[in-house]
Parts: C-alpha cells; sequence; structure tokens
C-alpha cells in the first residue's frame, strides 16, 4: 500500500545529521510510533549521497533484528527522501556516556558489558546477511 507524508504526524527531532534530520512520528491510522529520517534531497544531490541513501534503505529493508532499527516503509516528498524506521527508546548511548551524569560521565561495567554485548549481536546479524557497515 502505498504511503505518503500525510499517512504521518511528526513530533519531535531525534537528531541531525549531514543530509537531513530524523524526528519521532506517529502512523495515524494505526497510533504507532516511528523514526522518520528525512533527507533532503538537494543535499544528497550536491554532496553525491543518493546511492549510499538507497543502500541504507536496502540493508534497513532486509535486516530484522532486536538490536537494529528496521525500515517500516520509505516514500519522498518534492524535498526529501524519507526513511520510516523503528524506534528504539532511551535515546542514543552518546547521549547516555557525556549527559546522564555530567560529574561521571561513562559507565560502571556491568552497562557497558552489556551495551556492548547489544552492539556485538547487531554487528553478527548484518555479518550473517553479508552486511559489512563502514
Amino acid at each position: 500500500q502505498a504511503v505518503n507524508a500525510d499517512a504521518f504526524v511528526e513530533f519531535r527531532v531525534l537528531g541531525k545529521g549531514g543530509f537531513g534530520e530524523g524526528c519521532a512520528c506517529q502512523r495515524r491510522a494505526t497510533g504507532k510510533m516511528y523514526a522518520n529520517k528525512r533527507l533532503n534531497k538537494k543535499r544528497l544531490k550536491k554532496r553525491k549521497g543518493y546511492e549510499a541513501a538507497l543502500v541504507e534503505k536496502r540493508i534497513l529493508a532486509r535486516v530484522h533484528s532486536r538490536f537494529i532499527v528496521s525500515l517500516a516503509c520509505a516514500f519522498q516528498t518534492k524535498t526529501d527522501l524519507c526513511l520510516v524506521m523503528t524506534i528504539m527508546n532511551g535515546g542514543d548511548l552518546r547521549y547516555h556516556i557525556y549527559n546522564v551524569d555530567e560529574e561521571n560521565p561513562g559507565f560502571a561495567e556491568p552497562r557497558t558489558v552489556f551495551y556492548t554485548a547489544q552492539i556485538l549481536l547487531g554487528l553478527e546479524h548484518l555479518h550473517q546477511h553479508r552486511i559489512v557497515y563502514r
């Protein structure tokens, strides 16, 4: 079924990158929350990023792991390419390392082992599908 920007209500910005930004969004029909990565077409063209965006879309569509976001749908607007993905609650790891306790940055060893194991399981899943990331 075709999906467009009208199918979602956007909320706050989750992060910004070189080609655009990611926003939390909600599917109007179901109420389910997602992350919408909007890639600006002009920036993609100027920085020759179209192929990388298409590769990312193909990889996200193939991956189904608890430790990696997966693609729910993709569409384009007049100005953006949009990748709508499952949302991971809790924020990014960098935020937790530096901002949760500014006087004592970093994690205790058990928490570090926990996050490291999740990252390794995600990488293992990619490698099982013959995907090498950066």
